[in-house]
């Protein structure tokens, strides 16, 4: 069959649209992963906030409680909404109480969020007229939870066993001596935390010890730091966002580790006074901005979402100014 010029010509112009079309087509086809390549990385690994006015300090108060139910789904909701990969639960692990990190636990999985066990035993400090306990048990315990409730962990979670620990020992950070005895005692429930974990198979990190960035200082030498998984985990609270940046880059230097903000947030009113929500907001956002250009933070857990004077969220659940602060960074 011949064809005319025409068309010949015709043809030519069917195909190379043809073509075009379909080159097209296939741009955008690929185009959303490009997109997804060139999304910025988080600022940390760890984004977290803290929930310890509700999930701790009313943890009785939740047994068998329908309402606090509802706010436990509510504050878990508005905290995954900030992008935050991790909620901080500090339940007692006390035998009492394990139905309320139950159901903590169970709305961070329905939230999508990693966990952060950031509970202790209530006689190592005296919570709720616990008796008192010693270091032995404390480990012996401690060791016996994880392997009681392998249900309650995820691969990813983090696990403490005793935020702030020198509070229960009232540790003088200057006794050498002390000193000592503590590091020995973090370094023995450490390694019993890693078999327990080898045993129930779970991937869950035991290296985040929450301590005051004073006991931090003198505790976590860098022999003690590789020992315990090479990372500082500080709870600091200081007046302005400078000094924030300074302590973590200092003891990231001292520790020869990576550092961990476990807990910080404003106002403490015995170090800022009062502070309005948008004096709040821009201490915040300023502290954030100082911290995410070090490298050797690794991660971030606000204290506290709400029931406090560094609360998110008001106790109606309407969020403060700050909120939009904690969204721009961990989204």
């Amino acid at each position: 069959m011949k064809f005319s010029k025409d068309e010949i010509l015709f043809l030519i112009a069917t195909f190379l649209f043809g073509l075009g079309l379909m080159l097209i087509i296939l741009k955008g086809i690929t185009l959303p992963a490009r997109i997804t390549e060139a999304l910025p990385q988080k600022h940390w690994q760890i984004e977290s906030i803290d929930t310890m006015k509700y999930s701790r300090d009313l943890a009785r108060q939740g047994l068998n409680n329908l309402s606090y139910t509802s706010e436990v789904d509510k504050q878990v909701a508005l905290i995954a909404g900030t992008g935050a990969n991790y909620i901080a639960i500090d339940t007692p692990y006390d035998g009492e109480f394990l139905p309320v990190l139950k159901l903590w636990v169970n709305a961070a999985r329905e939230n999508g969020l990693h966990v952060w066990f950031r509970g202790n035993w209530s006689g190592w400090e005296g919570w709720f007229n616990y008796p008192s306990m010693t270091e032995a048990q404390h480990i012996a315990k401690t060791k016996q939870f994880i392997l009681d409730n392998k249900d309650l962990f995820r691969n990813g979670d983090i696990f403490t066993a005793c935020p702030e620990c020198e509070n229960g020992l009232k540790l003088n950070p200057g006794d050498p001596q002390q000193v000592i005895s503590f590091r020995q005692f973090l370094i023995s429930e450490n390694t019993a935390e890693k078999e327990a974990f080898a045993t129930i198979g779970e991937n869950v990190s035991v290296s985040y010890i929450s301590m005051n960035a004073d006991v931090a200082r003198a505790v976590m030498d860098q022999q003690t730091t590789k020992q315990l998984g090479g990372i500082v985990v500080i709870d600091h609270y200081v007046q302005t966002p400078q000094e924030l940046a300074e302590g973590v880059a200092e003891i990231a230097q001292e520790s020869g580790g990576k550092v961990m903000l476990g807990e910080f947030g404003v106002p403490i009113p015995d170090l800022q006074g009062t502070m309005t929500n948008e004096q709040q907001k821009d201490w915040i956002e300023n502290a954030l901005q100082l911290l995410s250009v070090n490298k050797d933070l690794i991660g971030v857990n606000y204290w506290v979402d709400e029931g406090g004077s560094t609360g998110l969220w008001n106790t109606d659940n309407t969020p403060k100014p700050a909120v939009s602060v904690i969204k721009d960074f961990y989204q």
